[in-house]
């Protein structure tokens, strides 16, 4: 049976449907709006009904449009599948991979194994950016983001990467003139670091619930961390940027049966829009830093 519908109209239309406007689409795909416009529109003309309602304000899917977007979706991906697996049979995994990780875990995780991918894929171009907040992977044309907590966004696939946990801690020095802590209401007497603008990063997840005020606060996770090294207070941080301050001693755990475990927040997940096909690049690119990294 023959198919009427253009692969790239198929995809203008979904990227508009997931960027929320034409405009929006237009700017992703480096193209006029009335290109975008005329792409849908000619889709809609071959299936013979309206898949978009426009309005000034917003774009909705009709019932029509609900039912089909999951039919490309998958359309799409099957026959991008198929073409990466075609080019895996002649050549290695190359191109451009897009990455997105907050902070810490670029610097930590990241960083030390990029030198040995680099030997092992010469023709992978790894762009890495840090963002320590979540971000849009359509909107920052991110192919691949490493995001730390629970995963809300439906229109994500996820591959778990591991756990880590969550561990309060402080310097030798903070604690050496700082009286002890023996329990957990003994924190609110204490100097505590927390996250600028972020309730859930400051909501520490206690096995007796706590209302904790923060004498500093910072926006990035590495801030906390170096504040916290220089005996600046107490913070709640993951293994995978503290474990090696702990093992040599820069930094003490604290009242290490104190956090509730299990916790949505020390889940490690790597994340793609579903509408993506899974190319070789991130395939073998989370292959690679799974066993190596060290949550």
């Amino acid at each position: 049976m023959a198919v009427h519908s253009k692969t790239e109209d198929l995809e203008t239309f979904i990227t508009v449907v997931d960027c929320g406007s034409f405009s929006g689409a237009a700017n992703l795909l480096n193209q006029q709006v009335a290109k975008v416009s005329r792409a849908v529109s000619r889709l809609e003309n071959t299936l013979q009904c309206t898949l978009l309602n426009r309005t000034t304000r917003r774009l909705e899917l009709t019932e029509e449009g609900h039912t089909f977007i999951k039919y490309a979706r998958e359309g799409l991906n099957t026959l991008y599948t198929g073409e990466e697996a075609i080019k895996l049979l002649k050549q290695a995994p190359s191109g451009k991979l897009r990455i997105d990780a907050a902070s810490p875990f670029v610097l930590h995780q990241l960083t030390p194994l990029i030198g040995e991918f680099a030997k092992q894929y010469p023709h992978i171009t790894l762009d890495i950016t840090s963002h320590d907040s979540i971000i849009d992977l359509l909107e920052h044309k991110t192919d691949l983001a490493i995001r730390i907590g629970d995963l809300k966004d439906s229109n994500l696939h996820a591959r778990k990467l591991g756990h880590s946990k969550l561990r309060i801690v402080a310097s030798p020095e903070y604690l050496k003139s700082n009286p002890k802590i023996n329990a957990i209401n003994d924190l609110t007497s204490h100097k505590l670091i927390g996250f600028t603008d972020s309730p859930k990063l400051n909501s520490w997840p206690l096995i007796q619930p706590l209302k904790l005020s923060y004498s500093l606060s910072a926006s990035s996770g590495e801030t906390v961390r170096q504040l916290c090294l220089v005996g600046q207070g107490i913070a709640l941080l993951s293994d995978f940027m503290i474990g090696n301050d702990i093992n040599e001693k820069r930094l003490i755990e604290l009242l290490p049966n104190a956090v509730m475990r299990p916790n949505n927040r020390e889940i490690i997940q790597a994340v793609y829009y579903k509408n993506s096909a899974v190319s070789s690049r991130i395939v073998t690119f989370l292959d690679f830093i799974k066993p190596k990294l060290t949550l």
